[in-house]
């Protein structure tokens, strides 16, 4: 049997987080390897943030993500923060800028976040072994990994795991992640569709007929709430507001919407004074003061009023304020952004990202039990959690 080739650390998965915790390591002068069955790097970097990355958000904090323990992210995003990865773009003369809230893009393509990733591994004397796949993993007896690979096998005393969720298994998404945590004897919390589309079916599916229809709403799941654009689509609903609220939202559940989040109340106001007009006519008139007009014509239908008094003109108000959603489900892994759940953090240290029970193995990126919201949190999870495993082996 070949030799293995010996490492000190190997990580897998040559995504966000898997090229900064190679890189990272191998400026340490750690001896690296990185493994993707992919035969080329970073592909969903490649096509976030609509070919351009939104590689992190300037409002970042533990409030911004999605987990179990949501204290869980603290530690990592302490040690390396939006600015320090902002100072890695500017030292590369990568040009970008802010969109709304805290969102920073490249001006131009997302390749140069990639290419700056590859430099990085090279700075770092980084093995990469690209359209190679996992075979096995297993604990040597030495303690530390034996990895079966279609390239032969490889040894290391630490061993990163960065191979990302379920979702676009178009791009190579799959389980290996899970299957070795599993496999090492971490517990890991049922994965779903996170940052996705939701379908709309039975009595709502009439709602597609305004397909391309964006609108500034207030869109909430449990207790979690986000004001940005719906989105409606030739099958249900998507656009900033609902994608965010798609994480926190679970089958069976409602999900509402505030079609009039501005001004704060007195949207039928017109309606309400002395001597107003008060009839179908009317209530069609005030909904286009206030709304595109298919959406005007759309709820003057579905949202009239009971009757014309103060009380039936109040509850069609509240209504058009909490309009409840029963969506049929999600648009799938196909169409998610992210992975929520994942390797349980419990089973993690928060300040290395390691195993507690199994020394010199790490889990980071979308892998673990951490789901950011849209606009670049969860590539600042990749950098943060990436680095602090790098800097632990």
């Amino acid at each position: 049997m070949p030799t293995p080739h010996t490492f000190d650390v190997v990580v897998l998965g040559a995504g966000a987080a898997g090229m900064m915790a190679a890189a990272t390591a191998g400026q340490r002068q750690r001896r690296v390897a990185l493994v993707d069955h992919n035969d080329q790097p970073g592909r969903k970097i490649l096509i976030s943030g609509g070919g351009r990355a939104n590689f992190t958000n300037l409002n970042c904090t533990a409030t911004n993500y999605l987990s179990a323990n949501p204290h869980f992210v603290k530690s990592a995003l302490a040690v390396y923060q939006p600015q320090h990865f902002i100072e890695l773009v500017n030292r590369y003369q990568i040009r970008w800028h802010e969109k709304t809230l805290g969102q920073l893009f490249c001006d131009h393509s997302a390749r140069v976040l990639v290419e700056m990733l590859q430099e990085e591994c090279r700075l770092g004397d980084v093995e990469c072994l690209y359209s190679t796949r996992i075979l096995a993993v297993e604990r040597d007896a030495g303690g530390g990994f034996l990895i079966e690979s279609s390239q032969g096998e490889l040894r290391a005393g630490a061993l990163i795991v960065a191979t990302g969720g379920l979702s676009i298994p178009k791009l190579g998404a799959t389980g290996l992640g899970y299957e070795i945590a599993r496999n090492m004897g971490l517990r890991v919390l049922p994965t779903r569709p996170a940052l996705v589309p939701l379908l709309l079916a039975g009595a709502e599916k009439h709602w597609t007929e305004l397909a391309g229809l964006a609108v500034d709403v207030v869109a909430r799941a449990g207790k979690a709430s986000f004001r940005e654009k719906l989105l409606v689509t030739h099958r249900g609903l998507s656009g900033p507001a609902i994608l965010q609220a798609s994480s926190y939202w679970l089958p069976g559940q409602e999900l509402t919407v505030d079609f009039a989040p501005a001004p704060a109340a007195g949207l039928l106001e017109p309606l309400l004074v002395p001597r107003a007009r008060r009839d179908a006519m009317a209530f069609r008139h005030v909904l286009r003061e206030n709304f595109p007009q298919r959406l005007a014509n759309f709820l003057a239908e579905e949202a009239a009023p009971q009757g014309w008094s103060n009380v039936q003109l109040e509850a069609a108000e509240h209504g058009l304020r909490n309009w409840a959603f029963r969506p049929a489900g999600t648009e799938g892994f196909e169409k998610a952004e992210v992975t929520a759940g994942g390797v349980d953090t419990r089973d993690l240290d928060s300040r290395t990202l390691a195993a507690r029970a199994v020394p010199g193995l790490h889990f980071v990126g979308e892998v673990v039990d951490v789901t950011g919201w849209l606009g670049g949190y969860n590539f600042q999870w990749a950098w943060s959690s990436a680095v602090a495993a790098g800097r632990a082996v």
